[in-house]
């Protein structure tokens, strides 16, 4: 059974009335339990649970110094393209929206390297649109090539691929796959994304099962907090990391928390999420799950992101730019979202280490992989 099945018995309505009913017993008995289920995480997300933020952050920050100390790792976005063939209606990106396409080369590209490579990273996350007559898997095996020997970690968030192409991909580097659902509400999801490949909600769902199948090192989830309810669409993905530990218990998983942000034109959030929420979202999550990895980016706040390092995160990004050749090639191109933390990755390794905590530029070596 691949999750596409176990997601076509679930009812978003019915899903949401159960989170929306939880009580504050409910939220009692979620935080005393020692494993704590799908049930425990409705009610840890449920408005019930908003008084309990103070308890839930404290057992968050406890449950991630036993499990990951005090470490943050540091990554950084690397954009080799916007070129794209896929309507959506909240990205900078989207086929409908008249701006300058480009993807870099190979001397580009290793301009952009040079740059990330004086910040001090070791893992960089490589991003495009999707575009795959332009940004396909020979592409992308030139990347990796090109820029493996450079990196300790190599992540890359593109569009879904078929299973042969992941199989292809892993021998070049390829370490970590992100690829976000946006929004398990099917309907809605179709309304965002009326043109291109990415309009297929189920091959997208399925992304998941095919890079397990691929023996992917680790997977990125989450949704893009603002096209639906959030308690809802969280609630989902935690039930898709569910399904995927267990069946593919080799890999490892992360969670990111990516909000709604301004693009060129953009589109405003349907449900808008406070500072106080995406907390209790992120406890929640370290509650349920105290192995997967939870991710934060620049599109935070500087003040948000710096009261949140004892509270869950593992992951954080720095100095980011969000448009190809952002860092050397084309500073001035358009961005893929509008960027709020501008900090250098310096200045946020200092913020890191104040509150007591070691900035990590390099998780692991592919020397040990071999």
């Amino acid at each position: 059974m691949r999750f596409n099945e176990i997601f076509q018995n679930q009812r978003w309505e019915e899903s949401s009335k159960s989170i929306y009913a939880k009580t504050s017993s409910d939220v009692e008995q979620a935080l005393n339990a020692s494993k704590r289920t799908l049930e425990d995480f409705k009610a840890l997300i449920s408005p019930a649970a908003a008084p309990y933020l103070e308890r839930m952050a404290k057992l968050s920050q406890e449950l991630t110094l036993k499990r990951f100390g005090n470490t943050i790792q540091l990554y950084v976005p690397l954009y080799l393209s916007n070129e794209c063939n896929n309507i959506c209606t909240y990205c900078g990106f989207s086929y409908d929206n008249k701006v300058k396409r480009k993807t870099l080369s190979p001397m580009e590209i290793m301009q952009e390297v040079a740059v990330i490579k004086e910040m001090g990273y070791q893992h960089v996350l490589l991003v495009t649109g999707e575009a795959n007559q332009t940004v396909h898997t020979d592409y992308f095996k030139k990347v990796l090539e090109l820029i493996r020997p450079h990196f300790a970690h190599i992540s890359m968030e593109v569009q879904p691929l078929d299973l042969v192409d992941y199989q292809e991909l892993t021998p070049y580097g390829l370490n970590t796959v992100l690829v976000y659902q946006e929004t398990y509400h099917e309907e809605d999801y179709k309304k965002h994304h009326p043109k291109g490949k990415k309009s297929n909600f189920q091959y997208r769902l399925d992304t998941p099962d095919r890079l397990g199948e691929a023996g992917i090192h680790k997977m990125g989830l989450g949704v893009l907090i603002g096209l639906e309810d959030w308690r809802t669409d969280s609630f989902f993905t935690a039930m898709h990391l569910d399904y995927l530990e267990k069946k593919y218990w080799q890999s490892k998983y992360s969670i990111s928390f990516p909000r709604l942000r301004p693009f060129s034109g953009g589109l405003e959030p349907k449900v808008v999420m406070n500072d106080r929420e995406l907390v209790q979202l992120i406890c929640a999550y370290r509650l349920f799950n105290e192995e997967v990895e939870l991710s934060i980016s620049t599109r935070e706040s500087q003040v948000f992101r710096d009261h949140i390092i004892k509270l869950g995160i593992t992951s954080i990004s720095a100095g980011s730019k969000t448009n190809p050749g952002g860092y050397a090639v084309e500073p001035q191109s358009l961005e893929q979202f509008e960027i709020s933390d501008e900090r250098t990755a310096t200045e946020i390794a200092e913020t890191i280490h104040k509150q007591g905590y070691e900035a990590v530029w390099k998780d692991w070596d592919l020397s040990l992989m071999k």
